[in-house]
């Protein structure tokens, strides 16, 4: 493996529509700057909304009278080991472009390229799983059957902080189900998508069963959510974008899929192994640089352990090694652009105004050409300050004590999400417990953000709906059909 390094030149890509690589319709093109260095590294076509009407075409042709649907389980199968086996080839290109559009660390966009292909190899064998049911407890005249068809043309909206891994959380359980798909990546990180779409075309995926168009949200993503000729979009992003998304569904009843925002507690209590919780809300709060929805960005922490608690958490916080992307040393690169780091850091000042007591961290650091933000612990945090309510998106934790198990529970769940819990506890009862009683669509006991293909996820409350990954991540793709079949002739009802 060589060392990365940065482009000389941005690197040009191109939308893929009906199994066709084009520019599209217009002449505009969108350049990505690498948040971690200041340099452009990428272009790709501003898609206009004729480009997404001829996707969308593209893919409701291919489902309603391609190959696709109609091939076997395995047949579809094969296709989609193909791919996994193609990203692993190319999983330290894709790392490469993954980091230089995200800021993420090169180790961690590898890590994710490398998950990804496990997530698609998944999707590829729970293909030849899915299966209805025969119901033959109804009476000697019916048998009645219950079917699982794949529901359609889906349009996919991914965001920009795990490009690459969220598409893979969808898009290949959409193709296992028989679907066909529209994906439209971010914005300004649509690379890796776009680059996937050269492999998805090298694996013989069929004409128009995936097409990909980049550009602006409000342009190509509102045509996905307008569209009759559209089934089903699924929506990755914030609770104000899942809204928007459901407002814009009612026009033909569209099926939404939405993982949206959260405002995530690690809650530990007082008879945890506290160097573990320690190292592991350091990490969930800061990987990613803090972008990630499953992250904490809430300490709950029982107060007799508190004080002891914090500090041993701060000096593992201000060793995290924060730079450069590239530098295999890096284990937080840079926040997604200036504007993003600027909303951050107003977080921080706004809750040390309002009375916070800023423990570590809470500025710019690094180097001055990329939006790097140190670790961030504040404790001392007024009740009800945004610090505590909304989701900041950024490397910043705020500390809550707590005295009874019940009492940690509540303030867990005081929040109008309910994505992902992390619980720091040696009593296995306790852990149980609270494990059932938070609010949270992912609950990890003694750990924090690890996840595997086969396992569901997704949101309660306004943190989403529906579940992707695992089994259920093809049935939320398929429609259920009930047909009750006559055994017997009929007796008439009029005579």
């Amino acid at each position: 493996m060589t060392a990365a390094t940065l482009p000389r030149e941005p690197r040009r890509f191109r939308m893929y529509i009906d199994g066709r690589f084009t520019d599209g319709s217009g002449t505009a093109v969108m350049t990505r700057s690498s948040p971690g260095h200041g340099v452009p590294v990428a272009q790709w076509p501003s898609g206009s909304a004729e480009d997404a009407q001829a996707a969308i075409g593209a893919a409701r042709a291919a489902f309603d009278r391609g190959p696709w649907p109609r091939l076997s389980a395995g047949e579809r199968a094969k296709v989609l080991f193909k791919v996994a086996d193609l990203i692993e080839r190319h999983a330290d290109e894709l790392g490469l472009i993954e980091c230089l559009e995200t800021g993420k660390p090169i180790t961690q966009a590898r890590g994710e390229i490398r998950g990804a292909v496990d997530v698609w190899r998944f999707a590829a064998g729970a293909a030849r799983s899915m299966a209805g049911e025969t119901l033959n407890n109804l009476g000697e005249r019916v048998l009645a059957l219950v079917l699982r068809e794949p529901i359609g043309v889906i349009g996919v909206i991914t965001p920009w902080n795990f490009p690459f891994f969220i598409l893979a959380e969808r898009l290949p359980f959409i193709l296992a189900a028989g679907c066909t798909a529209v994906v439209k990546p971010a914005e300004a990180t649509s690379g890796t998508t776009l680059r996937l779409a050269e492999l998805l075309h090298e694996a013989g995926l069929p004409q128009g069963v995936v097409n990909v168009v980049s550009g602006r949200g409000s342009v190509v993503g509102q045509v996905l959510l307008d569209s009759d000729r559209v089934d089903m979009v699924s929506v990755t992003g914030s609770t104000a974008t899942g809204r928007k998304a459901i407002a814009a569904s009612a026009g033909n009843i569209k099926k939404l899929g939405l993982e949206l925002g959260g405002k995530n507690p690690h809650l530990v209590f007082a008879d945890a192994n506290l160097d573990d919780a320690a190292d592991g809300v350091a990490f969930g709060m800061a990987f990613n640089a803090g972008q990630c929805c499953v992250g904490g960005s809430r300490l709950v922490v029982q107060r007799s352990v508190m004080d002891a608690f914090v500090a041993r958490l701060a000096e593992k916080l201000q060793r995290v090694r924060v730079g450069d992307p590239l530098d295999e040393r890096t284990q937080v690169g840079a926040l997604f652009d200036g504007a993003h780091m600027d909303k951050v850091l107003s977080y921080i000042d706004g809750g040390v105004k309002a009375g916070a007591r800023l423990v570590c961290g809470g500025g710019r650091t690094g180097s001055r050409e990329g939006f790097f933000v140190a670790p961030t612990l504040l404790t001392d945090v007024p009740a009800g300050t945004p610090l505590l309510r909304e989701e900041i998106f950024g490397p910043v934790l705020a500390v809550l004590p707590f005295d009874s198990d019940e009492e940690a529970v509540a303030i867990a769940n005081d929040t109008e999400f309910g994505l992902s819990a992390s619980i720091w506890t040696s009593d296995l009862t306790r852990a149980l417990r609270a494990m059932r009683e938070v609010q949270a669509g992912r609950v990890w006991v003694n750990t924090t953000l690890d996840n595997g293909p086969e396992t569901p996820l997704g949101g309660m409350k306004q943190s989403g709906l529906g579940r992707d990954a695992g089994l259920a991540g093809i049935e939320e793709y398929t429609e259920v059909k009930t047909a009750h079949i006559n055994l017997q002739p009929r007796t008439h009802w009029v005579s």
